[in-house]
């Protein structure tokens, strides 16, 4: 890259930047990013876990997509398979064959939830075919290379070779055609509703359009009140053009809206080896907005400069965990998880700021100088993806807080799992308020006395407006929880999407009421931290001593008759009575107390695996492997995790256990690689696991560096012996997050046997509520 390149390189590159990288870019020295295999879990899982438990194919896939993105991307890129929005069904899959156009996509990865406002663009030689089926084109993975900074395929029906590479808010792309002829460039607003518009400027050779968003996964289709809207750029004029609608194609005419299977083309004629380039503008706000998103990122640069840019962004991202071992597999395992562990939540502004305002789109705001999220998979990555970013990129992490506030600022009332820039009554719990004590306790974040009113009104009160209600402001079945202190069997929660699984809830809410009360507490408001205690004790209340499990219970106390732990449950979600016990984060020293103490836990959580009932392909058991550091046997806890990164996890493409939910699987190995885990996110401590790399060095955001030795972890001594922290012996089975934050050096003693001694005195075990 000559000098001139270079600056002019730098100037285009920062500002594409957000707080997660340094400003600086710097030339890739070690490729941490070239580690990574964006097609892992793009197949069926192959895992042990998920053949076991999983119900069927949508639980037994993680639902990712080979995306080309910047971290947090506003629009993802990815080669199409599918060309649809429905729920459960993702972009793209490996086992499919054909190709039938490249996605500015809004699928949220790994969910099962839908795509939404979403474009395809699709070039092909020869006859014009317009429908997604009719054009799409065989492909072989032999030629096809994937990488977050760069996609290349080789479209097999037309001999069209295809490059893909990103900025936040737009696409760019190469298509090299192999053989002179008529070619076409296709592009579409994928609406399943038959909705949207699309219109041609010959002129200016660019196509514009819109699809407009709609909240398939609550199940009643309501409009979000906003659109994807998407500009294209191509680097060639023609005068040949047209719009379509199903098999009607509408030669010469230059716009078409509201009507099913529609879409735009333009018909070249090119030279043998000619290439066209495509650059895609995409914002949520206006087709005018997107425009400038795209002059802001993409003015004067060349695809080759973007995706220099992008392989950097990345790369300065994953060298921020640094990892040194043995085992390559094990590598790309790691950056790969990295990766899916940074696609989502969603930057929803434009360039300058500017987005709808959530919950209608009824206003525009502005972010000023930081990002707004939506987004947020929260009863998934709460666990471990926010806490995740909470050590390696805290900036970025406290920006997404302030964006959930803002969302109750706007809306009225905290969101319990926000997407597509509105509340949703999707999942369970009320876990924004977990992702927010986590950062708080932190010291990340900063809470003003307004923000905290909108987290003790989601505790304590529901919306007069029982619309607000149904739509998704509130904990649902919270009436019933304050009055019982769990939610009865009769109470259906019918205004969920997620109807019944009223224990499952209990346990949350207990969960989500602790961290409140650290909130609480922290802030000198002693009585609401008094009745939250009080409240996160409230798992006891549907534990049945005599089954040592969960169990539904009626209004008057009895428990349901119909009882079977190993076998899914109405009133669990996602699973059995026996895999939902364990979720008590908040107190396993009072769980343990119930079941008789530290020998009763330990037999119960022994017949627990042997009877094979850990699932790790859903995340509400992801905290069982590591319970054993307070029970006095840590070293099944080592075993454990080991087993679960080697079993659950695979560098194949279905080698994820289940959907990875926004990131939640990939940051749980991300985790376990390190050495600990965050069992109870808002207690700023993680449980020791042991690390997976014989050395990991971890730049810290605040100019610190942690460097984790672990001779041998990588060839197979996984069982801790002795750790010292800064030439200390340290005993404690846990780590405290504000010391991992100052730096140092952690020095752990593996072998290949278990020191049953290590970590059993009472003091060096994790925090519990009840300790």
């Amino acid at each position: 890259m000559n000098l001139y390149r270079l600056f002019r390189y730098r100037l285009i590159a920062v500002p594409v930047l957000s707080f997660i990288l340094s400003c600086s870019i710097k030339p890739a020295a070690s490729n941490y990013v070239d580690l990574v295999n964006p097609l892992i879990g793009t197949a069926p899982s192959t895992t042990i876990s998920a053949l076991q438990h999983g119900e069927d194919e949508k639980e037994n896939n993680a639902q990712v997509v080979p995306y080309v993105t910047v971290p947090f991307g506003m629009t993802n890129w990815t080669p199409q398979t599918k060309a649809t929005e429905t729920k459960c069904v993702a972009p793209y899959y490996y086992t499919d064959t054909k190709i039938s156009g490249f996605r500015g996509s809004h699928w949220l990865s790994g969910s099962c939830v839908q795509d939404y406002g979403s474009m395809t663009i699709m070039p092909i030689t020869g006859k014009l075919k317009c429908q997604a089926d009719d054009r799409a084109s065989s492909f072989s993975h032999d030629t096809e290379k994937t990488t977050p900074y760069n996609y290349n395929v080789t479209l097999a029906d037309y001999k069209i070779d295809v490059n893909m590479t990103a900025t936040k808010r737009c696409g760019l792309f190469q298509f090299i055609f192999e053989n002179s002829g008529e070619a076409h460039i296709i592009v579409n607003p994928n609406s399943d509703e038959g909705q949207g518009f699309i219109q041609i400027n010959a002129e200016k050779n660019e196509i514009i359009g819109y699809n407009p968003v709609h909240k398939i996964y609550q199940g009643w289709g309501d409009k979000a009140g906003f659109s994807g809207y998407f500009v294209v750029q191509l680097s060639k004029s023609s005068g040949k053009f047209g719009v379509y609608q199903n098999e009607k194609i509408l030669q010469g005419n230059t716009e078409i809206a509201n009507l099913e299977n529609i879409g735009a083309y333009i018909s070249f004629d090119v030279e043998k080896g000619e290439t066209i380039e495509a650059k895609i503008g995409t914002s949520f706000t206006s087709i005018e907005q997107a425009r400038k998103n795209l002059a802001a990122e993409t003015k004067d640069l060349d695809f080759e400069e973007a995706k220099e840019n992008l392989k950097n962004i990345w790369e300065n991202l994953l060298s921020k965990v640094q990892v040194e071992g043995t085992n390559k597999d094990d590598k790309v395992k790691f950056y790969t998880a990295m990766y899916h562990s940074y696609l989502q939540p969603r930057t929803f502004n434009d360039v300058d700021g500017t987005y709808v305002s959530f919950n209608g789109a009824t206003k525009l705001m502005n972010s000023g100088k930081d990002d707004y999220f939506t987004d947020f998979s929260m009863w998934d990555i709460y666990r471990s993806s926010l806490p995740l970013f909470n050590m390696l990129t805290p900036k970025v992490n406290g920006q997404m807080m302030k964006s959930l506030f803002s969302m109750a600022e706007q809306g009225g009332w905290m969101p319990i799992f926000p997407c597509w820039n509105s509340y949703t009554s999707a999942m369970i719990g009320d876990h924004s308020v977990a992702a927010i004590a986590d950062a708080y306790m932190k010291n990340n974040i900063e809470i003003s006395d307004k923000e905290y009113s909108y987290l003790i009104q989601n505790a304590f009160k529901l919306p007069a407006n029982h619309a607000d209600y149904v739509n998704g402001k509130g904990r649902r079945g919270l009436t019933s929880y304050l009055k019982y202190g769990y939610i009865p069997l009769e109470d259906e929660v019918l205004e969920s999407f997620h109807k019944g699984e009223q224990v499952s809830r209990t346990l949350e809410y207990a969960f989500d009421d602790f961290a409140l009360s650290q909130i609480a507490a922290k802030r000198g408001d002693t009585l609401h931290a008094r009745l939250l205690k009080k409240r996160a004790l409230n798992y006891e209340n549907v534990y049945s001593v005599a089954d040592s499990t969960v169990r539904g219970r009626f209004a008057d106390g009895t428990f349901t008759k119909d009882f079977d732990k190993f076998i899914r449950k109405p009133y669990i979600t996602e699973g059995t009575p026996y895999q939902y016990t364990w979720y008590v984060p908040q107190d396993i020293k009072g769980l343990m107390n119930l079941m008789g103490g530290e020998d009763g836990f330990n037999a119960n959580l022994d017949r627990f695996h042997a009877a094979k009932q850990y699932w790790h392909g859903n995340e509400p058991g992801h905290q069982i492997p590591f319970l054993y550091n307070y029970s006095g046997q840590a070293w099944k806890t080592q075993e454990l995790v080991t087993q679960i990164m080697k079993t659950e996890y695979s560098n194949d493409v279905g080698g994820l256990s289940g959907n990875d939910d926004a990131g939640q699987m990939s940051a749980w190995y991300v985790f376990a690689a390190l050495g600990f885990y965050p069992v109870s996110p808002s207690v700023p401590q993680y449980v020791i696991s042991g690390p997976h790399f014989d050395k990991i060095t971890l730049s810290l955001e605040n100019g610190k560096t942690l460097v984790i030795n672990a001779k041998g972890a990588s060839s197979g001594n996984n069982y801790i012996q002795k750790i010292k922290f800064n030439g200390v012996e340290y005993d404690k089975t846990y780590l405290d997050h504000f010391s991992i934050m100052k730096g140092g050096i952690l020095d752990f003693e593996m072998g290949n046997q278990p020191n049953k001694s290590w970590g059993t005195a009472k003091e060096s075990k994790p925090f519990s509520l009840s300790n």
